[in-house]
């Protein structure tokens, strides 16, 4: 042991002595809640146009009260950009949402059909209206030429992943396909189900268009089947 270290002790025990770091009122203005940042970047995401002055309103309307400044600091650190930038800014999300009854969405895809003995390769069109979540069987054809401009420009858009996934398979890998017209007919009857008989999760589990027996209390239940009884429907007769 050294002379330094009994010094060193020393002096840490007079340091610990003084120490009144616990008696020590905090100064400045106290942080803010988590609370209250996680609403200022909610109203942030919902209105971009929004500035400071306008979010610090529309929390004293909720009861927390801070200053303009402190809405800076919060959107600063999370790396967004003042109003005159975000102004300039169009989020998807908003974009869509704004347009979204006008919006329609394409995608394609493929099977394999049996044809004069062997195996031929089509590609099925599929256009949805977003809104309603309407699909329309606009092309099949066994050349993927006609379709090289759908190719190109089918992956801009996820909106119809779920009806592909579900064409697939509820209808198309379930079944031998035996020429362009036996797909054909098979889609469409597929189609027929998905609008009237088949619920919809993205319209909160509701039928695309509902036929007048939906909701009905009463009568006999009956069963319609289609695709050879793949596809079932079931619904009160009227009584």
């Amino acid at each position: 042991m050294r002379p330094e270290t009994i010094l060193r002790w020393h002096r840490e025990l007079v340091a610990a002595k003084w120490d009144c770091s616990k008696l020590r009122k905090s100064v400045g203005r106290p942080s803010v809640s988590q609370q209250v940042v996680d609403l200022v970047l909610l109203m942030v995401r919902e209105h971009p146009t929004r500035g400071y002055n306008r979010i610090q309103g529309a929390l004293a309307n909720l009861g927390h009260e801070i200053s303009d400044s402190t809405v800076g600091t919060i959107l600063r650190n999370h790396g967004i950009d003042p109003v005159p930038d975000r102004r300039r800014q169009t989020a998807w999300k908003s974009f869509l949402k704004a347009h979204w009854d006008v919006l329609a969405a394409i995608d394609l895809t493929t099977i394999e059909v049996w044809t004069k003995g062997r195996l031929t390769t089509f590609c099925l069109l599929f256009v949805m209206e977003i809104a309603i979540r309407r699909v329309y069987f606009a092309r099949c054809t066994p050349n993927p030429d006609d379709l090289w401009m759908i190719q190109m420009a089918h992956n801009l858009t996820d909106a119809t992943d779920g009806f592909l996934l579900s064409v697939k398979e509820e209808c198309l890998h379930r079944m031998l396909l035996f020429g362009e017209e036996s797909l054909r007919n098979d889609v469409c009857d597929f189609l027929a189900h998905y609008h009237k008989e088949r619920n919809n999760q993205g319209l909160g589990n509701r039928l695309i268009e509902p036929n007048e027996e939906v909701g009905r209390t009463t009568g006999e239940i009956a069963c319609r089947e289609r695709l050879g009884g793949m596809l079932r429907y079931y619904y009160r007769k009227v009584a």
